[in-house]
């Protein structure tokens, strides 16, 4: 068992952030973003409230024909109309089929509280603020079975590298209240090649 607040992101690495939540995003990473034709990486701010907007879809198709890496952050999820799930649904519906290499578990009030890792089984647990990572329950290993069935074919489909190639797009939830998904975003970006 450990417990982990995020690394910090590589500062040489050029974020686009788009969306609603992008102020909020880059406080919370201490980013500078910049243009998204000087980026290494567009994070894409999807709001489980508002959705994504017509000029964001825009942008997103730019960033296809350029294949720069796509991350999308779904962002609003503590109001309970919308849950991780359905708006990661949503997304690949307007945007392209995307990826999530994690699960949203939820605390007995219904808040999201931990991520499942579908790779691993791992589970990062964020309740108190700080993130604690263990070993999942056994019911939960049979309660994400078909989800990481899934998600490993897709994995192979676009290969180990596909998120750096600009192939697939991984959905990651994030709630800055908890930190939740903050340290799967940070290891993600840091796992990218600079492109400049």
């Amino acid at each position: 068992m450990s417990t982990q607040i995020f690394p910090p992101i590589k500062p040489n690495l050029q974020v686009s952030l788009l969306g609603k939540s992008s102020v909020e995003i880059a406080k919370f990473f201490a980013l500078t973003p910049v243009e998204v034709q000087a980026c290494d990486v567009a994070i894409f701010t999807v709001s489980a409230i508002d959705g994504i907007s017509p000029e964001n879809i825009e942008i997103w198709q730019t960033v296809r024909e350029l294949y720069i890496p796509s991350l999308i952050l779904i962002t609003d999820l503590s109001n309970g109309e919308v849950d991780f799930d359905d708006m990661s649904a949503i997304a690949g519906r307007i945007l392209d089929d995307v990826i999530t290499p994690f699960l949203v578990l939820h605390d007995d009030t219904g808040n999201p509280s931990a991520l499942i890792d579908l790779d691993t089984l791992l589970l990062s647990d964020y309740s108190t603020g700080t993130r604690v990572e263990r070993e999942s329950d056994p019911e939960h290993k049979v309660l994400v079975f078909e989800f990481r069935k899934e998600f490993l074919e897709k994995l192979e489909e676009f290969g180990p590298t596909g998120f750096q190639d600009g192939l697939s797009f991984p959905a990651i939830p994030f709630i800055a209240q908890n930190g939740l998904g903050s340290f799967e975003i940070a290891n993600l970006l840091n796992n990218l090649p600079s492109r400049g």
